[in-house]
């Protein structure tokens, strides 16, 4: 890694957090790229991710989940219902209420989406790594296990 030199170890702290948050970000777009749900807006991105995590839920709970207002949320699922990807059924407790899921397509897409970054990473990781380079690598994903985990 060409890092400037730094003076102490807080400036270098404060150049390796500003070089891994470029890194991550340009990362997450080359990945994002490969699984091609580009046309989904980061909402509709949230309300599937949260849908999967969660499992079926309602409008409202979304909506407080994701620190939205219910009508904002409503705005974000409809197009999602439309393409097939979320469906709702009357919910068994309170008939006014619809519980929100993924549809078997959406499911079938998020993990198509996910086998081609994994494969697109793992092919680039191959061709641009040495050996020795991919171990390096290794050490640094440990390290930055440290860094998100609790």
């Amino acid at each position: 890694m060409s890092m400037p030199e730094a003076d102490s170890q807080p400036d270098l702290a404060a150049i390796l957090a500003s070089e891994l948050r470029a890194i991550a970000s340009k990362l997450k777009r080359r990945l994002r790229d490969q699984a091609g749900s580009g046309d989904l807006t980061p909402s509709q991105v949230a309300v599937v991710l949260r849908l999967e995590k969660d499992g079926p839920t309602t409008v409202s709970a979304l909506a407080r989940a994701e620190g939205m207002r219910p009508q904002s949320m409503g705005a974000a699922i409809a197009p999602l219902e439309a393409a097939g990807l979320v469906e709702g059924r009357p919910d068994p407790h309170d008939g006014r209420q619809t519980i929100l899921s993924l549809s078997d397509q959406c499911l079938a897409l998020l993990r198509d989406g996910r086998a081609a970054r994994q494969d697109w990473l793992t092919r680039t990781i191959a061709a641009r790594l040495s050996p020795g380079e991919q171990k390096t690598l290794g050490i640094a994903v440990d390290l930055l296990k440290r860094l998100v985990d609790d």
